[in-house]
């Protein structure tokens, strides 16, 4: 499939589904039931740097759509990352 249809999903613009694409993703159905932390990581292991946090927000939402859930914006996940109940443990 193409980058255009993952920028059907709530959240992903021409450089998310451009990551998603070199991630091996290329449709929506894809990417249920994965894991968006393991995607973050791996993403962030694909450009030798640390994504934005905001982008394991983006893949949290994703995941989370094509799992079934209403669309929210990836803000929505935001705060819950950085709710305190994460503690410092929390993963990025």
């Amino acid at each position: 499939m193409s980058e255009k249809e993952l920028q059907t999903l709530p959240n992903v613009g021409p450089a998310t589904a451009r990551l998603l694409q070199r991630l091996g993703f290329n449709s929506p159905e894809e990417l249920r039931e994965q894991d968006p932390h393991e995607l973050y990581e791996r993403g962030s292991a694909l450009i030798g740097q640390p994504l934005d946090p905001c982008v394991l927000d983006t893949f949290v939402a994703v995941v989370d759509f094509t799992n079934g859930a209403p669309p929210r914006p990836w803000w929505y996940y935001s705060r819950q990352r950085k709710a305190p109940a994460h503690g410092e443990n929390s993963r990025p």
